[in-house]
């Protein structure tokens, strides 16, 4: 049978679901309807039902959603209920603001390694875990296993890196560097602009202030 195609505009919503529903439950809040992620998402909720219903629906006509089960099943889809292995190369400022971030440990992101080249960071602690030089990354990826490598180095630096953490074994990149990586197409590379979010923001600014 032929798998169901899921459109990756469904796929980068499942985050916002994830992490709103998240909020109610720690609330204590036992149920939602569509109306209700809607008005608090700002998204239609025919959109919110035909999101969901790509993954089987998960709602009841009359009751709604049941907040802990929807959130527990996109936690699923997301494949953020089983443990996911990262590192971070670099260990600039943007490098040690990830690596102290407490929310990936909720998420299953378990940042077991830091790496850098200079050698007034190296052995120093972030959340318990030591940054090592870059010189030991080849040995460390083969003896490891790694998911996500996060990539938060000068873009001078970040294709070769990028090629090495490929060849040697990361099985994806989180990059942050500014500069889109030509890797193979069958390669996981997630781009995060974050220029073009602040770009964004300011065109929201400027529409507001012409109006």
């Amino acid at each position: 049978m032929k798998e169901k195609y899921i459109s990756m505009a469904v796929i980068r919503r499942l985050p916002t679901y994830y992490r709103y529903l998240g909020n109610l439950e720690d609330a204590g809040v036992e149920r939602v309807s569509s109306q209700e992620l809607s008005d608090a998402l700002q998204m239609t909720a025919s959109q919110i039902r035909q999101d969901l219903n790509n993954f089987g629906g998960f709602g009841q006509q009359g009751y709604g959603y049941n907040v802990a089960k929807l959130h527990t099943e996109i936690g699923k889809i997301l494949g953020v209920d089983t443990p996911h292995h990262m590192i971070i190369i670099g260990a600039g400022n943007l490098g040690q603001a990830l690596a102290g971030y407490s929310s990936f440990g909720k998420r299953n992101f378990d940042v077991s390694a830091i790496f850098d080249v200079r050698e007034e960071v190296i052995g120093k602690e972030i959340r318990g875990v030591t940054i090592q030089p870059m010189d030991s990354l080849e040995a460390y990826l083969k003896d490891h296993v790694v998911d996500v490598a996060a990539l938060t180095v000068p873009k001078s630096a970040a294709v070769e890196i990028a090629h090495n953490l490929k060849d040697w074994g990361a099985k994806s990149i989180w990059n942050f560097a500014p500069i889109d990586l030509e890797l193979p197409k069958d390669y996981i590379v997630e781009n995060v602009w974050l220029l073009d979010s602040l770009m964004r923001l300011s065109y929201s600014l400027k529409e507001k202030e012409e109006a």
